[in-house]
């Protein structure tokens, strides 16, 4: 196979994690709290002859978070809350380990665990949050303490993040990080309000175009390249 070949391949595999991305973007559009990604290439040089004549591929080796904030809308559910900062909700992940999200949207299961749109146990300085069967009242103040008619019950836990760029998705609206959290003294927690998604649609749409179109320009050329070498072929073995 020729080097040609490599690279055009090279390029088309990246173009397809980087259409992944965007249509998980576009996918996501309204989910309450929703960072968009991008993708991270480089280049790699490869010497696969020995001749001192490198090839130069594209590799994808990651992925970065949009770290801007989405609009806000208030909804006036007093289960509703946003964070105004760069804070994080701490939640449960399903493997028993600690997740973060910006997803504000609480419910309660029938036992009366409060846990996000996703399913997730809302986790509190003490474990996950029960909120009482006999509670009218279900208030949530600037710092995260949550209270009903008989005094505070629970508190967030909401942390922050020295490198925002650490944290990993996991599913469920949610992300896990290597990097030990720190205490939120930038963030604010406004109940009643939803942090909506900042995923620009049109930026992405636009995004997904310019990915097809590149993914088509290289097929040609491999379909050309391929075209070539038939005709070589045929022409060395005496072939019409």
């Amino acid at each position: 196979m020729e080097n040609s070949i490599y690279l055009g391949l090279s390029r088309q595999l990246t173009l397809q994690t980087n259409l992944d991305i965007v249509a998980n973007n576009i996918a996501n559009v309204n989910t309450n709290g929703f960072r968009a990604q991008a993708p991270m290439f480089e280049e790699y040089l490869s010497d696969p002859r020995g001749n001192g004549d490198p090839l130069s591929f594209v590799v994808d080796y990651g992925q970065y978070n949009n770290t801007s904030p989405g609009s806000q809308a208030q909804t006036g559910n007093p289960f509703d809350v946003a964070l105004n900062g760069p804070g994080f909700l701490t939640v449960q992940l399903p493997d028993g380990s600690l997740g973060y999200t910006r997803d504000g949207h609480f419910d309660k299961t029938a036992e009366g665990t409060l846990v996000t749109a996703g399913g997730l146990p809302v986790v509190g300085s003490g474990g996950p949050i029960t909120v009482p069967k006999d509670s009218t009242d279900f208030i949530v103040d600037q710092r995260g303490a949550i209270s009903d008619q008989n005094g505070q019950i629970a508190r967030l836990d909401v942390v922050e993040f020295a490198n925002l760029q650490s944290l990993k998705p996991k599913g469920n609206n949610a992300y896990s990080s290597t990097e030990t959290p720190i205490e939120a003294t930038k963030t604010r927690v406004a109940q009643g309000f939803l942090e909506g998604s900042n995923v620009q649609p049109v930026v992405e749409t636009n995004r997904m175009i310019k990915i097809l179109r590149q993914f088509q320009a290289v097929q040609r050329m491999l379909d050309a390249e391929h075209e070539r070498q038939r005709t070589a072929i045929q022409r060395l073995t005496g072939g019409q």
